[in-house]
């Protein structure tokens, strides 16, 4: 069966690499057509020559084409996926310098010091409902894959103003339980779990190894032997000292993005000082500088090098194992009707995850197949847990869609008001004021009527 994959923001150097690594060890996509769009030429060209080398190495064949349009990439199209980021990192970096000046802070600022900030956020979202407007007038029978960040937001205003969309979020998130069997010492393959929230804020509530629950074994590991590993861990790490805390605290065990940097540094309590910060081995800012930016630097350039070496094969530089990222699997069963359980980010119709509203993004198991994605029912997760999921995401998310979709600048003062760093009006209108008047804001500026 032959499709037509197109990525959107295809010289994204994280997805496009994991994307490349699923599809060269997926046979049964061999003989597929791959478009390749983005508006950066050089990353786009890297993209495509690392792709046709991979593929030629793992024996498989694709059609690889490449454009910097995105009507061209769009016609024929069975499944689009959206990479992209349409406000560079510099935007983001300012962005935060400005908000820093004002008082605000890394950790349980998912508004402001995240790479959600509300003026990343309102360009994202035109960009996401401008690809699903075209997806509808040139291939509209095609699934919609979002996987740039806001996800959460994202899927929440697309399905509610298009109900009718094939359209699913992504987030590599929920591979942090990989990081937990790793610590635990346990076998991939041998464990089980459910996990169920909303996108960046997940909590594992079932796991199993080898059929007998698991609990036990984090329990143990987390008496005898978490003191001795907190003293050598990463920062932010999602086995560490604030993960644990967490965990001991909801009783329900946080994965991924739920507490690290790259969720927002939920919450907001382990965060209000250098000293705090430390003596929970937290360090949101370090991670954003060398996790986050200098990785994906390092990661470009070796994406470049490997692409254009022809000495070495690629294979040898970035081995095609898969890397969990859900985006091929969830092609392949739909396309194959092959069966596959995929934690996906969908709407809560269905009341799947209780305590979240129906009309609402959720994060959670779903059965994927030709049929298309079926949410699953999942374990109520605790009150508290409940509680902070509509405090911290819902309600604020509700807050910035509502100032976006009325350009309602009174809405946006109140999603500002809502950020725990936030200490007195004046201070959130300075701040917004100030990213208005960066260069490159004037559209926002404009839609808010400033």
């Amino acid at each position: 069966m032959a499709i037509k994959i197109s990525v959107i923001g295809a010289g994204s150097s994280v997805f496009s690499l994991s994307l490349i690594r699923e599809l060269c060890t997926t046979k049964s996509l061999s003989g597929c057509t791959v478009h390749f769009m983005d508006i950066d030429e050089e990353r786009l060209n890297a993209s495509v020559t690392l792709c046709r080398r991979y593929a030629a190495e793992c024996g498989l064949h694709f059609t690889l084409l490449k454009t910097t349009s995105r009507e061209e990439c769009l016609s024929g199209a069975d499944f689009v996926i959206n990479t992209a980021l349409c406000v560079g990192y510099d935007k983001w970096v300012e962005g935060w310098n400005i908000a820093q000046s004002h008082g605000y802070r890394y950790g349980g600022s998912l508004h402001i010091m995240h790479d959600e900030a509300f003026w990343i956020n309102y360009y994202q979202y035109k960009l996401m409902e401008d690809v699903y407007l075209d997806i509808m007038r040139i291939c509209p029978d095609a699934w919609y894959l979002l996987v740039a960040n806001p996800v959460m937001a994202g899927v929440t205003y697309l399905k509610r103003k298009y109900p009718d969309a094939k359209l699913v979020g992504l987030c590599h998130g929920c591979n942090g339980i990989y990081n937990v069997a790793r610590v635990l010492g346990l076998e991939r393959e041998d464990i089980q779990f459910e996990i169920s929230g909303v996108n960046h804020l997940i909590w594992l509530t079932h796991f199993t190894y080898k059929g007998e629950d698991a609990f036990p074994l984090l329990d143990r590991w987390i008496e005898e032997q978490s003191a001795e590993y907190f003293k050598t861990c990463p920062l932010s790490d999602g086995m560490g000292p604030k993960a644990v805390d967490l965990y001991k605290r909801f009783g329900v065990f946080p994965i991924g993005d739920t507490g690290n940097p790259g969720g927002g540094a939920w919450g907001w309590w382990y965060h209000t000082g250098e000293e705090v910060e430390k003596s929970w081995r937290e360090g949101p800012k370090w991670w954003f500088d060398e996790i986050y930016f200098k990785a994906n630097e390092r990661l470009v350039a070796q994406i470049h090098a490997a692409a254009y070496d022809e000495s070495t094969p690629v294979t040898e530089v970035f081995p095609p194992i898969s890397t969990g990222e859900p985006m091929i699997a969830l092609i392949e069963a739909i396309a194959f009707d092959r069966p596959k359980i995929i934690i996906t980010n969908i709407m809560n119709d269905g009341n799947f995850v209780q305590g979240v509203p129906r009309d609402f993004q959720v994060e959670l198991a779903t059965l994927v197949s030709g049929r298309g994605i079926q949410g699953i029912q999942q374990t109520p997760l605790p009150a508290a847990v409940q509680a902070q999921i509509q405090s911290t995401r819902v309600a604020m998310a509700n807050m910035e869609l509502s100032a976006y979709e009325h350009g309602d600048y009174n809405a946006l003062l109140n999603l500002v008001l809502m950020d725990p760093w936030t200490k007195s009006e004046k201070q959130a209108i300075d701040l917004i004021d100030d990213i208005f008047n960066m260069d490159g804001m004037e559209a926002m500026k404009k839609h808010f009527g400033r």
